[in-house]
This record gives structure tokens, sequence and C-alpha cells, in this order.
């Protein structure tokens, strides 16, 4: 955030990466304080914020390594590989010199900029379609918020920008704002980005309406708000936009707008010079499976093992290599690149709203209820239903049914943290694999990075690091 000054550059920069029906006019003769001040270029500081998602410190890699290494779900079969940086999250020796730490926070608050940028100037500008200018609008809100969802629940309390600034002073001295105000801020946003939105995409990997309610769910669903949580997501299920689809669908890269997606980010492979792709197939493929393959962020033999023979999602979701490495199946490369596969990366999908109806069922004591939600995730997989049994025994199952379901996705570690498991699951994790580690309370955020704290004093670091 303290490298503002360059960060109106960087979402200049970020606009001619990706799209390929920009208004190509030469950057060099623009700076940012006299650009933006057309329909056209508008929409060119909007897809530069969309672009800045692909980055590797979000979801181009960072965010779903994050969501998962530290859990029971996956692990780092070679943790030497770039430099440990990924090790490091899963054995908890973590830093805040580590190079993912800083990478995401550094690309979290660039692409909350540019965000900020659309939102400072966007009103002053007339579009030809009123609408489109809400659309642009409600788009933007829902990036800042989902940035800021990751955020604090990675580092807890951070600094609050929601104003474009091209001075890098502007903000120092003003430190952490605390996770309530900060959750505040992503409530409002995906609130008002609720009102804007879009109930169809006009182009595919835009922000849709049911997106915004999605997240506003999850969002309430972490706060433990479970009533609004469960309003915000039953508006996602009665909106009929979205349904399961066959398992071999999900991920299919050729379907990749199917019923069951409410927003992803876009990649796609051969394009451009091979530069629109993901490296992420890649780098979470077992060492030696591809060129270049890093064996990290892989399913643990332990949760490939609880995938029953009759569950069709062995097999589509994860399988093993020759050697018995579990790996996982959602992503794919499609070209002979390997570092350029063409697989959206899904930050939220149908399955996972149902799954979080469950889970709210089963909290508020309505076990059968939770139950009607769950089966409908296990019948698509091919499993006989589960029927009413106590609330502990339905916590259990749709915990399981997550890991099943979302590995591979970024979410078991935010689920960990949420439901206040995390301590005890790894703890016993560690034990039963005869691992020495232990962890504590210190260890549910990460390290603020310390490049931040160098720059700004009134940024203090988390307990224990």
């Amino acid at each position: 955030m303290k490298r503002i000054k360059i960060i109106s550059f960087f979402c200049l920069m970020m606009q001619f990466s990706c799209t390929d029906d920009l208004y190509q006019d030469p950057i060099t003769s623009k700076v940012a304080t006299k650009f933006y001040s057309t329909e056209i270029e508008i929409e060119e500081a909007v897809n530069g914020t969309y672009n800045g998602l692909q980055l590797n410190g979000l979801y181009g890699l960072n965010m779903v390594a994050l969501g998962e290494i530290p859990s029971d779900a996956t692990y780092d079969e070679v943790p030497l590989n770039d430099d440990g940086t990924f090790g490091k999250l899963d054995d908890f020796s973590v830093t805040s010199i580590v190079g993912s730490i800083g990478e995401t926070w550094r690309d979290s608050y660039n692409a909350i900029q540019c965000a900020n940028v659309v939102l400072n100037r966007i009103e002053k500008i007339p579009f030809k379609v009123a609408v489109t200018k809400d659309n642009r609008i409600g788009e933007m809100k829902f990036i800042r918020a989902l940035l800021y969802f990751n955020l604090v629940r990675l580092y807890g309390d951070v600094p609050l920008v929601t104003k474009e600034t091209t001075n890098p002073n502007s903000y120092l001295g003003q430190g952490r704002a605390s996770t309530k105000v900060v959750y505040e801020q992503i409530i409002k946003d995906l609130t008002e980005a609720e009102v804007l939105l879009p109930v169809k995409a006009a182009k595919p990997g835009k922000v849709i309406k049911t997106a915004a309610q999605g997240l506003l769910g999850k969002v309430y669903l972490t706060l433990h708000d479970l009533q609004k949580a469960k309003m915000w997501l039953l508006k996602v299920k009665d909106s009929n936009s979205h349904d399961l689809v066959p398992i071999a669908d999900v991920f299919d890269s050729n379907k990749e707008t199917n019923k069951e997606i409410l927003f992803s980010v876009q990649f796609a492979s051969g394009i451009n010079g091979n530069s629109e792709g993901s490296s992420m197939h890649q780098i979470f493929s077992p060492s030696g499976a591809i060129s270049g393959a890093k064996g990290h962020n892989l399913p643990t033999k332990n949760l490939y093992n609880e995938y029953t023979a009759a569950d069709s999602r062995k097999g589509k979701y994860v399988t093993t290599t020759v050697s018995g490495v579990p790996f996982s199946l959602k992503l794919t490369k499609s070209s002979t690149v390997p570092a350029d596969g063409g697989s959206n990366v899904v930050v939220i999908r149908y399955a996972d709203i149902i799954l979080m109806l469950a889970e709210i069922e089963t909290e508020q004591g309505n076990i059968a209820e939770a139950a009607t939600y769950l089966n409908l995730i296990r019948t698509r997989a091919g499993l006989a239903n589960i029927f009413a049994v106590n609330q502990a025994d339905m916590r259990s199952a749709v915990d399981l049914e997550r890991k099943l379901e979302l590995v591979g996705e970024g979410d078991r570690w935010f689920d960990l943290l949420r439901k206040g498991t995390a301590i005890t699951v790894m703890n016993q994790w560690f034990k039963s694999e005869g691992i020495l580690i232990t962890i504590d309370s210190h260890n549910l955020l990460m390290p603020i990075p310390l490049t931040e704290i160098n720059t700004d004093p009134a940024i203090k670091q988390n307990p224990g690091y």
C-alpha cells in the first residue's frame, strides 16, 4: 500500500495485459492524473482491475495455496522448491520475509487501488448506457470487498484504503484498521454492489448479482451471523440462476461458464504469446509429472483415501500418479506450454453455497434440513443419502463433504479458521502423522510483510512473529 505512487501506473499497465479488445492508445502518451476521462478509458481501468486478480500473489497462485496448504487437506511434496515459500506454509515456519506473504499483500493492495481509481473517477464520466456505469461500480465494489475479505482472514487487522491517492505519504501513520471496521467496509461494498450488478454477465468472467449475494453469505457465516448468512445464500438458491452440474462438467475447460460458477478468475492458454495462462497446474502437479512441476499443494493421501470407491469425484476431481501421489484434476493444461494453463480459477460456486446452507442448518439444530442440502452434493457424487442424525454427527458429515468437494479451491484453511477448529485439527493431524509440530493461536494469522513494517512504523507485527 505504501507504494501508492507507482500503483496508478500499475493500473494503467494492467489494462493492456489481458483483454484483446482494449483501446490501444499508447500508454507512453498518458499519465494517471490525465487518464480515465472517457467511458473507453474507464473500461480499460475496469479490465485492469480484473487483470490484477490474475497475478501470482492473488488467484494466479497464492490465494489457493494460502487457503489450503496450512490445512490437513493438502501438503507440500517438495518443500524446498521455490526457496521453501510454500513449504513454510505447510510446516508453519512462515516468517515476515517469506515471498508469498509479501507478494499477496502487495498484489492485493495494487488491485484495491485500481478499483479505488475507477470508483473515484467514474461518477463524473458520462456513459452511453446508464446501467453499464452501475454495473462497473458494482464490479469494482465486489472486487475490493473480495480482496479485503482475503486480507482480513489472512492477516487480521489491515490498513483500510478506499480512496484513490497518488501521494505515497497519504496513508503513512494510519496503521491497521480493526477487523471489525474492515468487515463493515466489506459488507457495505458487497451490499451496494448487489444492487448494481446484473443478473447475467455481458461477458464471461464479469461479476454478477449472485456472486455478491454468495460472498455476502460467506462473509456473514465467517462472522457467525447465521441468519444474515442464510438470507443471502437463499437469495442465490432462489434466483434459479445456478445449479449443480454433472461432476465431469464443473471444471471442464470447455464448459467454464456452466451454471455452477458464480465467479471465477479468467485464464486462457495459447494466446498473446502464452502470456494469459495460469502456472497453477504446473506448480501444483507432483514433481516429475510434467515439465517444471513443483509438487506444491497436493491433496494428502489421507484425504484421497476418504473418497469411497462409489464416489464419482474420485478420478474426476482428484487422482494419483502411478506411484500413488494424489493430485488435483481441477486445473488442466490446455496448451503445449506447462506454465500456460487455461483453467479458470473458481472463487465461488454453487456447491459451496449448498454446503454453507447445510452448515447453517446444522448449527441452528435443523438436522433434517441440513441433510437435505448435504444430500444434493452426495447424490451428484453417486453416494447414498445421509438421513437425520444428531448435530455432532451432522457437523462431521458437512465438514467431510466440504473437504472432498472443495479440495484444490483454497477453502479448507479458512473453513478451519471460521469454525474455530484449526488448532485442534492441525495438532491432531501432525500427531497422527508422527510430525513433531504443534501450533498455537499466533499461527492463525500470517505475519505482516517486513517491508510494510519497515516502511511505516505505525504498522505493528502480529504476535508471535
